[in-house]
């Protein structure tokens, strides 16, 4: 039996069985794709995420993980009135593939077994322990005292569990995440005039349904948009395309890939689901991202505190919960006035305020 087993390979996974491997807990992280999987992102680590990785993991994140240009010198945003703000800071631009798999690589050499194609189907609490149902190339089923359920936006140990406690903890856990947004993102060989050391960040409400995006990796110009309707992707992608044409100078000589991803549709309050029983909930699927998809320093920091809780109450499980969520209160007060920021910036978030 596993001390703990931790679900998903992302930031907060990695930084979740690394903390707990290398104190001497017996632990399995699962990862349902092969590794090094990929994730539709921005791969900007912000200045708070490269401190925590250092912090968390010892050393700066390695060259094999970046991209072109490496380094990241701010977000650029304008708001839905055509006003700009540039927010400067230092960070590094990153492949999610290989910054993901490296952080797995380093949960593994301090301890931790890595199984990825394995994918968490279920899991019940019971007789003092959880009971986890996997598929890899066949089922079957490991124990372990805990559960860090860190698998990402889609959440489906977490509607499968509450339901399972839907009367033993009503009203704990909500059981799902409050509305998706579909985010389309297209890299393209081209030119532009924009300062390609810089993320934008576009919030007119002609471009999206949420938000419109431009970066660079490795050369290729990377635009999208992202909609709480799917079926206006290409309406949307389309002006986004002819506004930067005409802002920017944009020419695109070939499209190299598109791909569409979730996120979660933070609302008001920015609700955290925080677990139930022995299992806990970190990252994104416990409610923590901040605006423009921001989720590494949040998967990061959920996931160690979710560690750091289930280490110093891992004979009192009625307190752990209770401490994660005391540990994280900084947390969520950082991403509530992150998400203010945006709303008294645009109209769009004005919700959010």
């Amino acid at each position: 039996m596993y001390d703990v087993i931790v679900i998903g390979a992302g930031p907060a996974g990695c930084t979740a069985a690394k903390a707990l491997a290398e104190k001497g807990y017996e632990v399995l992280l699962v990862e349902k794709f092969k590794m090094p999987r990929y994730k539709s992102c921005s791969g900007v680590l912000i200045k708070k995420s490269m401190k925590l990785v250092k912090n968390y993991f010892g050393e700066a994140v390695p060259e094999s993980a970046m991209c072109t240009p490496t380094d990241n010198r701010g977000m650029v945003f304008t708001n839905d009135a055509g006003k700009e703000y540039r927010f400067e800071q230092e960070g590094f631009n990153v492949w999610r593939s290989h910054f993901d798999g490296w952080l797995a690589g380093k949960a593994e050499e301090n301890g931790a077994e890595v199984r990825d194609g394995v994918a968490a189907l279920s899991c019940t609490e019971k007789d003092g322990l959880v009971e986890v149902s996997l598929y890899g190339q066949k089922n079957y089923t490991e124990d372990a005292r805990y559960v860090i359920d860190c698998e990402g936006v889609v959440g489906t140990l977490k509607r499968q569990i509450a339901g399972q406690y839907a009367r033993q903890f009503a009203g704990k856990i909500t059981g799902e995440v409050p509305g998706y947004i579909t985010t389309y993102q297209t890299f393209n060989e081209g030119s532009i005039d924009l300062d390609p050391h810089y993320f934008y960040a576009y919030l007119q409400p002609e471009l999206s349904e949420y938000d419109a995006w431009f970066n660079v990796k490795d050369d290729l110009l990377v635009l999208g948009v992202s909609v709480k309707d799917m079926d206006k992707i290409g309406h949307y992608y389309e002006s986004f395309i002819a506004y930067m044409e005409e802002k920017h100078h944009l020419r695109i000589g070939r499209q190299t890939k598109e791909e569409k991803w979730l996120m979660p549709h933070i609302r008001p309050g920015c609700r955290v689901d925080y677990g139930v029983g022995r299992i806990i909930f970190a990252g994104e699927v416990a409610g923590f991202l901040n605006p423009m998809g921001e989720g590494i320093s949040a998967g990061m920091e959920s996931g160690y505190c979710a560690a750091s809780a289930v280490m110093e109450h891992f004979d009192n499980p009625e307190t752990v919960r209770e401490a994660y969520r005391q540990s994280t209160e900084n947390l969520k007060s950082y991403m509530q006035r992150q998400w203010s920021l945006v709303g008294g910036m645009a109209g769009t978030f004005s919700e959010m305020e």
